[in-house]
């Protein structure tokens, strides 16, 4: 009986021969007089131990918010000045190194024409001499760069973009500040085309102007080889939107790195093997609109005047791109739409 009404004691909020806590809540409502004050008797701060209550108390923050494109700069300067310093988005040494090695890659050129110069021998600077089909290859040629160089980079930058966002509930902090999604989607694509720019239209430039510095030649050749690296940078932009475009839509619908990456490099490399061998087999190459590469090397090729290895309209390819793009930034934008403030 002892035990009984010690038991009872404790659970009547008494003190109870038996409780050995730190601390105790008192019963909301007892079952004597006073029942009608129906007040919650807890422990307060001052007298805090362990598994005492607390009262939070949430206050609105009144303070000034920064203005909406302060908002997205910070979104953007996160990613693109984590490639560089600390302190922002970790992009790890793995994959600086193999865009280092990939940027030295796409200006092979440039090396292969300081050597002709360096040894004297004119045969090499004139051929590797920003020309028409020159300044085409450097964007738009297959090997190396479009197999190995632009594939490859534009994986690494698109595996993490927006899936490990949903991922880790990265979103959560975006969205729980005055960023919609609208400004997030615009940011993300823009940080990844900014270092694809730099990578394919960058380092175009750096080839131009390098080897106009090299060689030593006047304003008459300036002006008579610009518009083709106009065209050149246009095609290059084409290359960059719609590799961004591709893999954001892809790494949206994901949660990891792997499969954005591997389903990009897919999707450019594998349409146009597969594009090649039927074309060979069917001698008919309307199925390389089904190849984002050769749509835009097919309008590359009417830009610059160079004779087409296609036998399509260059209409059909650019209708094909529009296509391709609208469905990649359909699939972003309603994905994006789904993410949650709260962890997923």
């Amino acid at each position: 009986m002892a035990e009984d009404a010690s038991l009872d004691a404790e659970f009547l909020g008494q003190e109870g021969t038996n409780v050995t806590g730190f601390s105790r809540m008192e019963a909301a409502y007892g079952s004597g007089d006073g029942d009608e004050q129906a007040v919650a008797a807890v422990a307060s701060a001052h007298n805090a131990e362990v598994g005492t209550i607390f009262e939070q108390i949430y206050r609105p923050w009144n303070g000034t918010l920064n203005t909406r494109w302060v908002r997205n700069w910070s979104i953007l300067r996160h990613h693109i000045y984590g490639m560089f310093s600390k302190g922002h988005r970790p992009w790890g040494w793995p994959v600086r190194i193999s865009l280092l090695v990939l940027l030295l890659g796409s200006m092979n050129g440039l090396f292969l024409s300081f050597l002709g110069n360096a040894i004297g021998m004119e045969e090499i600077t004139r051929l590797f001499a920003p020309s028409r089909e020159n300044l085409y290859a450097h964007v738009l040629g297959f090997f190396p760069r479009n197999v190995f160089c632009f594939p490859i980079a534009a994986a690494l930058l698109v595996g993490g973009m927006i899936s490990e966002d949903r991922k880790n509930g990265t979103s959560a902090i975006y969205f729980s500040r005055p960023v919609n999604r609208t400004d997030y989607t615009v940011m993300k694509f823009i940080s990844v085309a900014v270092l694809l720019s730099i990578l394919i239209i960058g380092t175009l430039a750096i080839y131009y102007i390098g080897d106009l510095v090299l060689s030593g030649e006047g304003w008459a050749y300036v002006l008579d080889t610009f518009p083709l690296f106009f065209a050149a940078g246009i095609a290059g932009f084409f290359l960059v939107f719609t590799y961004s475009s591709i893999g954001l839509a892809l790494s949206s619908v994901s949660r990891g790195k792997f499969f954005p990456a591997i389903a990009l490099l897919g999707i450019i490399l594998g349409t146009k093997f597969i594009a090649f061998l039927i074309s060979q087999l069917y001698d008919d190459s309307i199925v390389y609109l089904l190849s984002p590469y050769d749509c835009i090397a097919h309008l590359g090729q009417k830009m610059m005047g160079i004779s087409s290895t296609y036998d399509h309209p260059y209409t059909w390819s650019l209708v094909a791109i529009i296509i391709m793009n609208s469905i990649s930034l359909y699939v972003l934008t309603a994905r994006v739409s789904s993410m949650e403030v709260t962890r997923e």
